[in-house]
């Protein structure tokens, strides 16, 4: 009876949907006239969802004015909240929209008759249930299941119709199994007697039959013969190195970590290591081995990604409502006017990720889908990859090996890498990933790990994609994971849902355990200790040629064999490199601006006018500071081919300047007395000929600067007074025309996210009174 009404034909003639009542619609469902109930939504959107066309009739959508334009993407459901949410997150079980409604109206998933329905609709084979074992996510295939009673043990026999008869009733005549397989032929023959019965070491004579066996560190092959075993087959056999012997195997630990003799796992040596990291308003301290909780920076906006560099004792965070990247010594990092602003005019930063060995840094920006990298003083900088990036978020890289890492939950969810100088894309991870959000790299055992918010998985990869392993799948622990870190023998994670940092064995996923919690939206995380960030050779300054003779950037290469490159150099955005591969030269997409030159030759009487071509990146003009600049500008370049970097301000520093692409140069005529004696008339005729020329275009000139000028008073009256924010959700997009008030960041805002307050008109006033462009 329950396949009877439930919208699907489960019979093949549809007679089990017949004599059905029609279904009763909910508040935000639209009732369709064949009793089929749809978002309300999808009324009169242009695409017919009701089986027979009546949400798209002329009768219903002719009433509107003008068709409702769809808020969300092609890609993505508009929950009846008003979030959007991934298409193919609609009817997976788990509920993502405020309302609930991505799981509303969903047929019933029906099982075939041999198989078992688990309680969360999923169906698996029906031999699964009560076997012992957990294979319903809910663990329903166990519930009420009666226990079979255990035939283990040396004093137990297990007849072949299934009956467990104690082992002492064994061949004594007395047939005690109902099919008398406790009385078999092979009563009282001992087999081992006979060439050790075939058995290569271990003959044990049973009862019934006989069986071999081998001594420890030996395992069987053929059921006869004895092989050794190899431990370190086991990944998890060894916490780093794993040494194989005939019998036996050894644990050894890699250079900067002793192995503990109480727990057989290996420790970093160093200074003790501490937990760093974002809750949006600060940066906060954890050490691991005192439990010390401390704050490092104060009052900040919205700090989101965050890395260090060990050996310099700085770190860096990304700041999304500042759309800034911020750079202070950790030891004076309290101090505002210490912090550094290192580079600026970007969307949505949020991934980061520092290169500890050559000194650069590398981001994300879901803004402009994007993935860039600086110098640490951020001085130079370019963008590295700008295609096939659908919501870039967290980022690592390998500076020994030249390669990055980043996880993009946009579309199609997946994990890539890339060498470091944004060569050699490869995915690494495409398939049943959907929220990956924070990722890690173990340099020392060679492995990637990330959490997906979306499966609620804790996950690794070798660095080939190979080796997949799932760690952790708990919608306890993994609510809403946002970012992760490793050091030694345990990965720490972020939790939003929980609003804690859990931690748990790298390699089995076990022991979990929490860290801190009531964190108020803890974000990203990193371990501050010197054997995350492993010393090598900086390739770029090797040689006697500093910065590796690159006249930009210097990147490190990937090194994909033993011949590959060290590093290649790069140029900035809207630049190539020239013959040498070292040198900037302007790109041929570049345009170029005739400019009109306009000169006097003194022993002539005759005024030339050279037109010549100049090609200009950026001529810049300072208007004061009133609107905030979307794209930087590229650095200049002089005749000389020089190039200007961009410039590094403090944190503190909050005027910024507009570039416009404008070049004016004022003409000179120059009249000698000697002309003026020769020809004076001819020489006012032609002068008052070149004014009547002149006069004209002077005036359509200076009509089209005052035109620039209101216009650029006009618009930035108009930023100033508009209120509006854009930032790419992790998890899902929200629109936000229902609610100027604030936006929320998360799977479900009742329970997490980050919220953004609207900025006020006197805040607005206070910082256009500063000079800062909101």
């Amino acid at each position: 009876p329950i396949f009877v009404c439930d919208g699907d034909d489960d019979c093949g003639d549809a007679s089990d949907e017949e004599k059905c009542s029609a279904p009763t619609c909910g508040q935000h469902e639209f009732h369709c006239n064949d009793s089929e109930c749809i978002p309300a939504l999808w009324s009169c959107d242009g695409d017919p969802d009701c089986k027979d066309k009546s949400d798209e009739s002329m009768e219903r959508c002719s009433r509107r004015t003008e068709p409702q334009k769809p808020r969300c993407l092609v890609s993505e459901f508009q929950c009846g909240s008003g979030e959007c949410v991934h298409l193919n997150w609609k009817c997976d079980g788990d509920p993502d929209c405020k309302d609930k409604s991505d799981e509303a109206n969903c047929p019933l998933l029906t099982c075939r008759p041999d198989e078992f329905q688990c309680g969360d609709g999923s169906c698996i084979h029906g031999t699964k249930q009560c076997n012992k074992v957990h294979d319903c996510p809910d663990y329903s295939d166990e519930a009420g299941c009666v226990n079979v009673t255990k035939c283990d043990g040396p004093k137990k026999f297990r007849c072949k119709n299934g009956e467990c008869i104690d082992s002492s009733k064994v061949c004594d005549n007395v047939k005690d199994c109902k099919d008398w397989s406790d009385e078999p032929v092979e009563c009282g023959l001992n087999e081992c007697a006979d060439n050790n019965g075939g058995c290569s070491h271990i003959c044990k004579d049973q009862r019934i039959g006989y069986e071999c066996d081998c001594p420890s560190g030996y395992k069987l092959l053929d059921k006869k013969t004895c092989g050794d075993i190899d431990e370190c087959e086991n990944p998890d056999a060894c916490s780093q190195i794993c040494i194989n012997y005939k019998g036996d195997y050894k644990c050894e630990c890699y250079e900067g970590y002793e192995m503990d003799p109480a727990s057989k796992t290996c420790k970093a040596v160093g200074k003790s290591p501490y937990l760093l990291f974002t809750n949006r308003h600060e940066i906060r301290r954890i050490h691991l081995l005192k439990s010390e909780y401390t704050q490092v920076v104060p009052t900040l906006k919205n700090a989101v990604a965050l890395d260090v560099d060990v050996s310099t004792n700085k770190m860096f965070w990304c700041d999304l409502y500042h759309q800034k990247i911020y750079s202070a010594y950790i030891n004076k990092a309290s101090d505002s006017s210490q912090q550094v602003t290192l580079i600026d005019s970007l969307h949505s930063p949020e991934g980061l990720a520092v290169d500890w060995v050559h000194k650069n840094i590398y981001w994300t920006d879901s803004g402009n889908k994007s993935i860039s990298v600086a110098t640490g003083d951020g001085r130079k900088r370019k963008m590295l990859i700008t295609t096939e990036l659908n919501e870039p978020r967290a980022i690592a890289v390998d500076p020994h090996q030249g390669f990055m890492y980043w996880s993009d939950w946009g579309g199609q969810a997946k994990i890539e890498k890339a060498g470091m100088n944004g060569v050699d894309r490869q995915i690494l991870v495409s398939e049943h990933i959907e929220g990956p959000n924070g990722i890690t790299l173990d340099l020392s055992n060679r492995r990637l790990y990330w959490v997906d918010s979306k499966l609620h998985l804790l996950s690794s990869v070798d660095f080939n994609g190979d080796n997949r392993k799932v760690l952790l799948s708990s919608h306890h622990h993994l609510g809403h994971p946002f970012a992760l870190t490793v050091f030694e023998d345990r990965v720490y994670w972020t939790d939003l849902e929980d609003e804690a940092i859990y931690s748990a064995n790298r390699l089995t996923g076990h022991d979990v355990a929490k860290v801190a919690e009531d964190l108020n939206n803890p974000l990203d995380l990193v371990v501050f200790h010197e054997q995350r960030q492993p010393k090598g050779p900086d390739t770029c300054n090797m040689g006697t040629l500093p910065n590796g003779g690159c006249e930009y950037l210097c990147l490190k290469a990937p090194q994909i064999t033993d011949h590959s490159p060290k590093y290649t150099c790069a140029c900035p955005d809207g630049m190539e490199l020239g013959p040498d591969m070292r040198r900037c030269a302007i790109s041929n997409t570049t345009t170029t601006t005739p400019t009109t030159v306009a000169t006097t030759t003194t022993p002539s009487t005759t005024t030339t006018t050279t037109t010549t071509t100049t090609t200009t990146t950026s001529a810049t003009t300072t208007l004061p500071p009133t609107a905030k600049t979307t794209t930087p500008a590229p650095p200049q370049t002089t005749r000389s081919g020089r190039i200007t970097e961009h410039p590094r301000t403090p944190a503190a520093t909050s005027t910024e300047t507009t570039s416009l692409s404008s070049t004016s140069q004022k003409s000179t005529s120059t009249h000698t007395p000697l002309l003026a004696a020769v020809a004076p008339n001819s020489i006012q005729k032609e002068s008052n000929a070149n004014l009547s020329h002149r006069v004209p275009i002077l005036a359509t000139v200076v009509i089209g600067l005052l035109c620039t000028g209101g216009y650029l008073v006009w618009r930035n009256w108009r930023r100033k007074n508009t209120k509006s924010m854009n930032f790419d959700n992790p998890v899902y997009r929200k629109t936000t025309e229902d609610d100027d008030d604030e936006i929320h960041i998360g799977r479900q805002s009742e329970s997490i996210g980050h919220v953004y307050p609207a900025v006020s008109d006197e805040m607005q006033k206070k910082r256009g009174e500063r000079g800062v462009a909101l």
